[in-house]
């Protein structure tokens, strides 16, 4: 399903001010990309792809010398800038479009970025493009079960698409190796986040940018009618909170 970028520019760059102080779970998958799959030699030319307000490049700064924070949304680059100053260069781009030479980079890392790429054959095409042989691609994205709670939730109202789709981990080893990606190895993880209402979550959601982006989403304002149905749908545990499952996905692939 096609993703509106515009919206996509738009929601994370309003969310820049707002995303550290509830992007717990992107810092924890973060932890865990690294932890998995950080290389023990990372040399050359390292792009932090999607990089946020600058969690994973702070990290990646213990690891290696030449490293590039790249972003699509500015409001991101220029928080993750006003952290790290000099430490790193930074662009301001689309993973679409990299503005860099062909066999030009050494690693990509990306943490929780390359879903906002549907189709995202484009990207993984790019990414292969601007690898040097032999060099890395090291990713997590979000899975095809993420807000699995709120998307059937959400179909008791209508069928729109309120929740955004993601890619499963075969999709991904499949659209890896059509583009010439090799020795994909895959880890699944699941979070599970609490929380004491619905609304909570959805101010959540909207504080780290994480808006839906469907092309096929409603348009219009959703009516207190249509939320109230969605809230009352949405399963309570026991003690009357909710519960979001977040499916994880962790990629290595070769160039």
């Amino acid at each position: 399903m096609a993703l509106d970028k515009n919206k996509i520019k738009q929601s994370f760059g309003n969310a820049s001010l707002t995303y550290d102080s509830v992007a717990e779970l992107q810092r924890n998958v973060g932890r865990d990309l690294l932890q998995t799959f950080l290389p023990k030699n990372l040399t050359g030319n390292v792009v932090d792809l999607g990089c946020g307000t600058g969690f994973l490049t702070q990290e990646l700064l213990l690891h290696c010398i030449d490293l590039i924070a790249l972003d699509l949304a500015l409001p991101m680059l220029q928080t993750t800038r006003e952290k790290l100053g000099n430490m790193t260069n930074y662009i301001c781009a689309d993973a679409e479009r990299l503005p860099f030479r062909t066999e030009s980079i050494n690693t990509v890392f990306s943490n929780l970025a390359l879903q906002w790429c549907q189709p995202i054959d484009k990207a993984l095409s790019e990414l292969h493009r601007v690898l040097k042989p032999n060099s890395e691609l090291i990713f997590s994205t979000f899975g095809c079960e993420t807000l699995h709670e709120l998307k059937t939730a959400w179909q008791h109202v209508d069928d729109f698409a309120h929740v955004n789709t993601f890619y499963t981990a075969s999709q991904l080893q499949s659209a890896l190796e059509k583009v010439g990606f090799s020795n994909v190895e895959i880890k699944n993880l699941s979070y599970v986040s609490r929380y004491d209402s619905v609304l909570d979550l959805m101010r959540e959601l909207k504080r780290i940018g994480a808006h839906n982006v469907n092309s096929q989403r409603h348009k219009n304002l959703t009516s207190k009618k249509s939320l109230q149905t969605m809230i009352t749908n949405y399963p309570r545990t026991e003690s009357g909170e909710i519960v979001a499952t977040f499916d994880v996905i962790c990629i290595v692939a070769r160039r």
